[in-house]
């Protein structure tokens, strides 16, 4: 493809993503095909001969749209928000279009000095201390996920809990992980990655009334591995967990592993970005003094488009000393210098792409007020949301939802049934999608609003949708 028809054809691809976002109302929320339909409609061997590009378009339109679920749709209220902006896609276009590999500064200093750049703001706006910025002790990188934040975590606490010798010698030992019933299963994932394994990951009861971890039986947990010669690990809090948006109290979880030196890791995957909203930044109440460690996406409810996921290290040095190794291929005088991030060594790859243009263009597009007033805006949906819930006694609504998303439950005669029935109707009609959970042993429905394209008018038909579905 030559500049010139990479020219041409990347303004009509530029226009179809335009024209997608434009009238993605059109489309059913959650695809409706059946599995193996989108396979059979493709042909079963590689093209002998290239074919034109809108060859590629068409079959874009008639094979594989049936097949989307469109998480940009202003009724996808499933899981959590995938927002993709105007910017950073096309921050995403300028990465491609550059391809730089930025394993090391020296293929690529813009790349990492970006990026240093960028997660130094993004601290700044979170309200987050001066320790985790890049030009001190600890430092931001941007990884894939909370999954490959919390493994790298895990690697790092391993390091320090064991001298260095995990690194060198292995799990020599037996270590645990603690968690909470509503704990990211990528945590558990980690452990078994790391070598601790499933049956060390300790699950440490929730506070009935709020779902967030209970400080004293975390304590309990540690005597009782302490006095039983296990080593423990790492302590990951969540703020705001995947089923409910649960906070655990990071402060006094936070005076337990300091009193027993055990790492502590902060997931705040979703509601950790609420806190560019000066009035929302209790949720990181403890962040910055207590936590080793620190995660939030972007990606999810900050405007930039999967995948950007961006980790906090209070002290970069465990980190890098659990994964830096240098052969002799990447060896060069800016390494050698010190005076420089390879930030090959803060990740699971050795490669990784230019992600820091898109979360760059998408802070110098919305500015602090714009990212704020996005927040702003879709909490308020979600409270009006539950106001609306509650206020048909036919259903009840569990607090607290202080953030984006809402829990909530038919009551009566097999509550659960009509729950699940009523979730699976409605997402079958293509006209919102949402996603269930359980709680205390009961089926919960889950309403999470965060699309820029969600207005008013959403919310209000989606309740009435819901209420003649479940009732």
């Amino acid at each position: 493809m030559t500049p010139e028809e990479f020219r041409a054809w990347g303004k009509q691809v530029v226009d179809w993503i335009a024209d997608y976002q434009a009238g993605i109302e059109r489309y059913p929320v959650r695809s409706s095909v059946a599995p193996g339909e989108i396979r059979a409609a493709l042909p079963a061997h590689p093209p002998e001969r290239g074919e034109p590009f809108d060859a590629v378009l068409a079959d874009l339109d008639r094979v594989l749209l049936p097949g989307i679920t469109h998480w940009q749709h202003p009724d996808f209220y499933a899981y959590f928000p995938a927002n993709a902006s105007g910017p950073a896609i096309l921050g995403d276009l300028l990465s491609s279009g550059l391809g730089v590999q930025g394993m090391v500064w020296a293929t690529s200093p813009a790349c990492t000095e970006l990026e240093t750049v960028v997660v130094d703001w993004l601290a700044e706006l979170l309200g987050l201390p001066g320790h985790v910025r890049t030009d001190a002790a600890g430092g931001g990188v941007i990884q894939d996920s909370a999954s490959s934040a919390a493994l790298v975590a895990c690697l790092a606490a391993l390091h320090r809990a064991s001298g260095g010798r995990a690194a060198t010698e292995g799990i020599t030992r037996r270590y645990a992980l603690y968690v909470s019933a509503h704990t990211h299963s990528s945590l558990e994932r980690a452990a078994r990655m790391a070598g601790i394994g499933a049956d060390n990951v300790r699950v440490v009861d929730v506070d009935p009334a709020t779902q967030a971890m209970d400080p004293e039986h975390l304590a309990a947990l540690l005597a009782a591995d302490l006095a039983a010669g296990v080593v423990p690990a790492l302590v990951c809090a969540t703020v705001g967990t995947t089923s409910t948006t649960a906070i655990d109290p990071v402060p006094a979880i936070g005076r337990i592993c300091r009193e027993h030196g055990v790492w502590l890791h902060v997931d705040g995957a979703y509601a950790g970005v609420a806190a560019v909203c000066p009035e929302l930044r209790w949720v990181l109440d403890g962040v910055g003094e207590f936590a080793d460690s620190f995660c939030t996406n972007p990606h999810k409810w900050l405007l930039t488009n999967f995948d950007c996921s961006v980790l906090w290290m209070a002290d970069r040095a465990p980190l890098v000393a659990a994964l830096s190794i240098l052969p002799e291929y990447l060896r060069n005088a800016a390494t050698a210098s010190g005076e420089v991030i390879d930030y090959r060594d803060w990740q699971v790859p050795l490669g990784r792409r230019f992600r820091a243009l898109k979360l760059w263009a998408v802070l110098r597009w919305y500015g602090a007020e714009g990212l704020r007033a996005h927040i702003r805006r879709t909490v308020a949906l979600a409270q009006e949301f539950a106001a609306l819930v509650r206020a048909d006694e036919r259903f009840e609504v569990l607090a607290p939802h202080p953030l984006g998303l809402v829990c909530f439950r038919p009551l009566g005669p097999d509550a659960d049934g009509r729950a699940l029935a009523g979730m699976e109707e409605l997402n079958a009609s293509g006209a919102l999608y949402l996603t269930h959970t359980k709680v205390d042993g009961r089926v919960v429905l889950r309403f999470a609003v965060g699309s820029p394209r969600t207005e008013r008018r959403h919310v209000v038909a989606a309740w009435q949708r819901i209420r003649r579905a479940l009732t």
